[in-house]
């Protein structure tokens, strides 16, 4: 696939806060156990009552990973499966790049297309389920395929959306001018929906339900790193899937005339600014402060862009590893 032109937007992002600046409350990310896949990039997790995990590989399936024991496929969606949720019958609902979302049977390995990629929605990344069956869900960028998600976060020209669709099937956009829409979260009493700007390092909040129903504000603001799927927790938290650091480089390019970021994005891909090797995965409460942080050094496991919290442990899935890791929570 061809590298799209892009066009910079001149942007100065808050100075990076210390990156161990939640060290005193939380110990480093234990040594992650390694549950083997089938397949390369499980970007998210989706981890039922009986612990065995579904997750989505680059090369189009959906895996059942159980705690020991050889991966399985449960279906083939014939795209690129990012976010994945668990409904409240037991099936599944798959973010797919190349797809739309997806309803997806793992019994039967049969799928709809619930909302179709195209010209209404590019590219489809993270997900939450509300108890009614409403689907919030992200697009991350009007301007770039999946191939090219690095173009969008040079460019930094906020074309993302967080969308719903109801369980009637109509489907509305919520907010719109994201930068990088990712990961989707619902606060645990439904009050409000959370959707992570990567590109803005920040945590965006749409409430749903009180006196402040349909207002924005934000959760988060300047986190150290690239905040990539959410999921909900226990005790109302919100788990981030931290990919990266910040870049020093790509921050103070942001700042200065776009040919600079023109410049990066004709180089070869090996020598744009890329992801520091880390496994970091944050949490945070109601309020948006700091809850958990969480970080390793990478050396077992790294760019982790999937989490969530299952019986007492983290699941951690990832861009460009073929495994899924499991940290346990002190």
């Amino acid at each position: 696939m061809s590298r799209p032109r892009i066009q910079p937007v001149v942007w100065s992002p808050p100075p990076a806060p210390p990156r161990a600046r939640q060290a005193a409350s939380a110990p480093p990310m234990p040594a992650p156990r390694i549950l083997p896949g089938d397949g390369g990039g499980p970007e998210d997790v989706a981890v039922p009552p009986l612990g065995t995990v579904y997750t989505g590989v680059e090369e189009g399936r959906i895996l059942a990973v159980p705690p020991s024991g050889a991966a399985r496929v449960v279906a083939e969606t014939g795209g690129r499966p990012l976010g994945i949720e668990i409904a409240a019958d037991g099936t599944l609902l798959v973010c797919d790049a190349y797809r739309g979302l997806l309803h997806v049977e793992p019994a039967s390995g049969r799928f709809r297309v619930l909302v179709p990629a195209g010209d209404q929605l590019t590219v489809c990344n993270n997900a939450a389920i509300a108890g009614d069956g409403t689907v919030y869900f992200s697009d991350s960028t009007r301007r770039f395929p999946l191939a090219h998600w690095r173009g969008d976060l040079l460019e930094h020209s906020g074309t993302g959306r967080l969308l719903r669709r109801t369980p009637d099937g109509a489907v509305d956009v919520l907010l719109d001018g994201l930068q990088f829409a990712n990961g989707v979260a619902l606060a645990a009493d439904e009050s409000f929906v959370v959707v992570a700007e990567t590109g803005a390092y920040r945590l965006t909040r749409l409430w749903l339900t009180g006196s402040r129903a349909g207002q924005r504000d934000t959760l988060v603001d300047n986190l150290p790193g690239f905040p990539d799927n959410l999921s909900t927790g226990s005790d109302g938290r919100i788990w981030i899937a931290i990919g990266s650091p910040r870049n020093r480089l790509l921050d103070w390019a942001h700042a200065r005339t776009p040919l600079i970021r023109r410049t990066v994005w004709a180089l070869p891909e090996h020598l744009q600014p890329g992801p520091e090797r880390t496994a970091w995965a944050m949490a945070v409460d109601g309020s948006g402060r700091v809850v958990a942080d969480l970080q390793g050094a990478g050396d077992r496991y790294h760019f982790v862009t999937g989490v969530r919290e299952h019986a007492g442990r983290l699941y951690l899935g990832s861009l460009v590893e073929s495994a899924i890791a499991v940290v346990d929570l002190m």
